[in-house]
C-alpha cells in the first residue's frame, strides 16, 4: 500500500542526551532535518517582524555591536524573569510555530520527514494548535547520571549546576512514557549509528509495506 503523504517523525531529548549528533546522523544518510533551533534563529535576524517585536519590548539593550539580536544578553535578561521569559515567547513562538509548519508542507513530496525540536514534547499543545503533528516521537535517551556527566564536560560545569540545568527541563524518564521510539545513547557512536539506520529502515519499510 503507498503512502498518501509523508511520515512526520519528531526528534527530541533531554540537555546533553546526544538530539544533535541523532540529527547529524540522518542528515549524513541523506534526510533532510528541520531544525527549530536553526529556524528560532532565523525569525529574529535583523528587520524581521520578531526582531522589531522584540525590541519595541526590550529596547535596544538585547542588541549587539552590529545591531544584531544578543541571544545572550536575552537569555540573561529572562533569566529568573517569568514575565519576560513569557513576552519572549509570546512574540517568537507563532513566528516560530508558522515557519516549522510551512517547512513540512514543502516537503510533502518526500517520504519521511524529521523536526528537530528540543522541547517537542513540553510544547505539545502549542504545536497542534499550529497543526504540527507527528506520526512518531523519537527521543534521544540517556539515564540522568551520564547526562550530569556529560553535561559537566560538554559545559565545563560542576555538578551543581549541572543539575541545576537538568531539572530545570522536563524529566528524561517522564519523557520516554510520550516516545514512540526510544534512541538509546548510552552505548557508542557506532551503536547509536547502528539503532537510527535501524529505525530509519522500519519507517521506511512500513510506508512501503
Amino acid at each position: 500500500m503507498k503512502q498518501n503523504k509523508p511520515k512526520v517523525v519528531g526528534i527530541t531529548g533531554g540537555i546533553a542526551t546526544g538530539k544533535s549528533t541523532v540529527s547529524k546522523i540522518i542528515k549524513n544518510l541523506g534526510y533532510e532535518v528541520i531544525d527549530a533551533d536553526v529556524i528560532s534563529r532565523e525569525v529574529v535576524e535583523k528587520g524581521k517582524p520578531a526582531y522589531r517585536e522584540l525590541i519595541a519590548y526590550f529596547g535596544d539593550v538585547i542588541l549587539d555591536e552590529y545591531g544584531n539580536i544578543d541571544r545572550k544578553e536575552l537569555g540573561n535578561l529572562i533569566f529568573n524573569d517569568e514575565e519576560k521569559r513569557k513576552k519572549l515567547n509570546s512574540i517568537t513562538h507563532p513566528y516560530i510555530m508558522k515557519a516549522i509548519k510551512e517547512s513540512i508542507d514543502n516537503k510533502k513530496e518526500q517520504k519521511i520527514i524529521f523536526v528537530d525540536i528540543p522541547l517537542l514534547i513540553e510544547e505539545m499543545d502549542k504545536l497542534r494548535d499550529y497543526d504540527i503533528r507527528f506520526d512518531e516521537i523519537w527521543l534521544v535517551y540517556v539515564d540522568e547520571e551520564n547526562q550530569i556527566d556529560r553535561l559537566m564536560k560538554r559545559d565545563c560545569i560542576d555538578r551543581t549546576e549541572a543539575l541545576n540545568k537538568i531539572s530545570a527541563q522536563m524529566p528524561i524518564e517522564i519523557k520516554k512514557k510520550y516516545a514512540s521510539k526510544v534512541i538509546d545513547n548510552r552505548g557508542d557512536i557506532k551503536d547509536l549509528d547502528e539503532q537510527v539506520r535501524r529505525f530509519i529502515e522500519k519507517s521506511i519499510k512500513n510506508l512501503e509495506g
